[in-house]
């Protein structure tokens, strides 16, 4: 019984190691939480266009998502400290570029690159807890803790960002370089070293993530430019994005190591899950910028308030744990994912009267909180039921990817709806919103429960 019990036990080392690791999946979860907040801030001193502007958060999350899928494939080739401790070093580098910008393009090539390095970095630091801790109630334990880290970073980051714009916006990346260099000493001190590579030489599919990029920036830029832009020019970029796509596809076909087998996604519930990922973060991320600009720029409210508001969105990191584990239990994955769904609409369609009083838009907060607790994680478990074990890592890398567009894309349809109005007035933060409450009934019909069909014989 006591070598059971040692057994489920985390040592000490173990602890450091979980430690350091938990400490980049906070750091990625609260600096894309505290940028949310900053955007006002930013706008006001380098004078970025409400088109411009969404580019912060949009390079960020085309640089996670178009190489995630890399990352992970080079963390089981190349080493998985290697990959962590040098792509954590390139984070904090351009960290600091970014808080050091003048111009909104310093800052955005700034983003892109730490989005580029969150990608090798995150499926490197998941898979050295996952090849650490033996399979069983350590590994558990320690996911557990790692998951609810994420979850309490992006939370606390709405609140750290206010506290940290009040000062000056710059140290919504200076923090962030603070926070890695100690990560970096710990990371370099405590992670298991690679063991040596004993497996044939093999290719990286690089023209594949590069075209995958560069297809998700051609079509959130179609999106963005179009109301400043000619129809010729839209359709021009909204093609040479097809283009890209259709060259991903064909270098996926040909290629002995692709990103992605593309009969994987002869998978339905893995399509439908995928679909919902978009949705549900796209409609989220476009909700949290139009919320930030009304709080901010219409109602004039402090950096603290705008993230103390927000951070009731934040319940979702006690739920996501607690209650819906439960709920899926009882009720099953796919009806909990359309409850979600159907919370978020509600939350959406009960923020669009733009009250100016917290207690009127309290229940749209917490409506949202709700929706996210209920949705993610189930969308996270239908995305990887019924793939193979051997697939279960690409599976999980392509729904990062899906979350990364869908943050890219919803924000993009936002701004060029806000970007369409002659000002932001109350009647242009409106029409703002109603892209996250479409994207969301989208979502009740992409999460319909199916029934599964029974044969003839039982």
């Amino acid at each position: 019984m006591s070598s059971t019990v040692t057994q489920e036990r985390l040592t000490g080392r173990a602890w450091a190691v979980l430690f350091v690791l938990c400490g980049a999946i906070f750091l990625e979860g609260i600096d894309v939480s505290m940028m949310g907040v900053a955007l006002p801030s930013i706008r006001a001193e380098l004078g970025l266009a409400t088109g411009e502007l969404q580019w912060i958060v949009s390079a960020y999350a085309l640089g996670y998502g178009g190489f995630v899928l890399l990352g992970g494939r080079a963390a089981d080739l190349l080493g998985r400290r290697r990959m962590f401790v040098g792509w954590l070093g390139v984070f904090l580098l351009f960290s600091g570029l970014g808080g050091f910008a003048t111009e909104g393009w310093v800052l955005i090539l700034a983003r892109f690159v730490t989005g580029v390095a969150a990608a090798f970095m995150t499926p490197a630091g998941l898979s050295i807890i996952t090849t650490t801790y033996p399979e069983g109630p350590q590994r558990t334990k320690a996911l557990l803790v790692y998951a609810g880290t994420a979850a309490g970073g992006f939370s606390l980051g709405m609140v750290t960002g206010g506290l940290l714009t009040a000062i000056d916006w710059r140290w919504v990346f200076f923090a962030p370089v603070i926070v890695s260099a100690a990560i970096l000493a710990g990371a370099i001190a405590l992670l298991p070293r690679d063991a040596p590579n004993t497996q044939p030489r093999q290719s990286f599919d690089i023209p594949g993530a590069l075209t995958l990029t560069g297809a998700m920036l051609l079509v959130v830029a179609t999106v963005v430019r179009a109301p400043d832009v000619s129809s010729a020019q839209t359709l021009a970029t909204g093609i040479g994005g097809l283009a890209l796509l259709a060259a991903f596809v064909a270098i996926e076909k040909r290629c002995a190591s692709p990103l992605i087998r593309l009969g994987l996604l002869r998978n339905s519930a893995l399509i439908r899950a995928n679909l919902g990922a978009i949705l549900l973060v796209g409609s989220f991320v476009g909700f949290q910028f139009v919320a930030v600009l009304y709080l901010q720029e219409l109602l004039r409210w402090s950096e603290l308030e705008t993230g103390l508001a927000l951070m009731v969105i934040g319940i979702d990191s006690v739920l996501a744990p607690t209650l819906t584990p439960w709920l899926v239990d009882r009720f099953g994955n796919g009806r909990v994912v359309f409850g979600g769904f159907i919370l978020a609409a509600v939350a959406y369609a009960a923020f669009l009267p733009l009250g100016s009083n917290f207690a009127v838009m309290l229940p749209a907060f917490l409506l949202l909180g709700l929706a996210f607790a209920f949705a993610y994680g189930p969308l996270t478990i239908a995305a990887t039921e019924g793939v193979p074990e051997d697939e279960q890592g690409l599976a999980s890398g392509v729904l990062t990817t899906s979350f990364q567009f869908g943050a890219a894309f919803g924000l993009a349809v936002v701004a060029a709806v806000l970007t369409a109005a002659d000002e932001l007035t109350v009647e242009g933060f409106r029409n703002g919103l109603v892209v996250p409450l479409a994207a969301a009934v989208l979502g009740i019909i992409v999460s319909i429960p199916v029934r599964k069909q029974v044969s003839a014989n039982g």
